[in-house]
């Protein structure tokens, strides 16, 4: 293959890396992408297509500017591209696992985040809280961030790499974008990569008439979010580290369908987990122990390890991989 000149070569089609993208073609570089699996690749090999992808903070994840950074990004988002598949619905979280707000640093984000009285709360809950967030299909997304980004003259090569010195040699890129999510485990060498499934259901409904998220977290890991570009809603989940299995699990099935119904108080109970109308979802998502890498190694900047938060995470992930690279260019001078 004949090489392709460009300033920055990226590993990896997910979100992260095209967040990436578009904000380095934005600040001036061209840019190439290599990814094994691009925007409309329906395998359970790559994660970003089967995301929940609601835009919530989290308490725990850390890293709360790379988070705030990003969901300014993504309202901007919202306001400005209509058909990028973003939405503004009320989000209602809910935790088993800690007793007030304390934790919840974003409430500097959200003004409007107020808590659910306690006798408001679902079966479980020790505390409960509201705002108007965001939600995004990645069904929408990914195809229309794509052909954006070809618009603005990104190169998108399909093919699966080996290492990074392979993704220099095909793009004649002096600086690389190691956005490989779990294949940065070999290509970084980091052995605290790993993956964690996901097993969730989409649901065909009028999801345009939902007009709240629901989501309960600490002992079990329980959502309904509207996809509302496909029509639909997702319903979830389960986070199982270091489980490779792609097989529907049946009970996990009926499992999340019993704690869909019990966190939205029968909402969903016309859905037959069994029934045609059903599409069941197997995902791995791209963990790491201790954490997301963003940072520079020489002239590659790593940006992976986003786990259930990728599209949380991503666009301000990629200001600080822009800001990596600008780093690099000064010390040449």
């Amino acid at each position: 293959m004949a090489q392709i000149e460009a300033d920055v070569g990226v590993v990896g089609a997910g979100v992260m890396g095209l967040a990436a993208s578009l904000l380095l073609v934005e600040a001036g570089y061209r840019v190439t992408v290599v990814a094994q699996h691009l925007a409309g690749d329906l395998t359970p090999n790559w994660t970003s297509p089967w995301a929940g992808a609601l835009l919530a903070p989290h308490p725990d994840a850390g890293f709360p500017d790379i988070q705030e950074t990003s969901l300014k990004r993504w309202h901007k988002l919202r306001r400005e591209c209509r058909d990028a598949g973003v939405e503004e619905r009320e989000i209602h979280e809910y935790y088993d696992n800690r007793k007030d707000l304390s934790s919840i640093w974003y409430k500097r984000i959200y003004p409007d985040l107020t808590a659910i009285p306690t006798e408001d709360l679902v079966f479980g809950a020790q505390i409960g809280f509201k705002y108007r967030g965001l939600i995004v299909d990645p069904n929408a997304f990914l195809p229309w961030l794509m052909r954006l980004l070809k618009e603005k003259g990104v190169k998108f090569i399909q093919r699966r790499i080996s290492s990074l010195d392979e993704l220099k040699s095909i793009t004649g890129a002096s600086i690389l974008v190691n956005a490989s999510g779990l294949g940065a485990r070999e290509l970084a060498n980091d052995e605290k990569v790993h993956a964690v499934r996901g097993q969730t259901m989409f649901v065909p409904c009028d999801s345009r008439n939902m007009d709240r998220v629901t989501i309960h977290q600490g002992s079990h890991y329980t959502y309904a979010i509207p996809r509302i570009a496909s029509g639909g809603v997702i319903l979830g989940g389960v986070a199982q580290p270091d489980n490779h299995s792609r097989d529907i699990d049946p009970t996990t099935r009926d499992d999340i369908i019993r704690r869909v119904n019990e966190l939205t108080r029968g909402q969903f109970s016309w859905v037959d987990p069994k029934g045609a109308i059903v599409k069941d979802i197997v995902g791995f998502r791209p963990a790491r122990t201790g954490g997301i890498r963003v940072e520079r190694e020489d002239r590659i900047i790593h940006a992976y390890g986003l786990g259930a938060l990728g599209y949380v995470f991503a666009f301000g992930a990629a200001e600080k991989v822009v800001s990596l690279i600008q780093e690099v260019n000064r010390a040449k001078l």
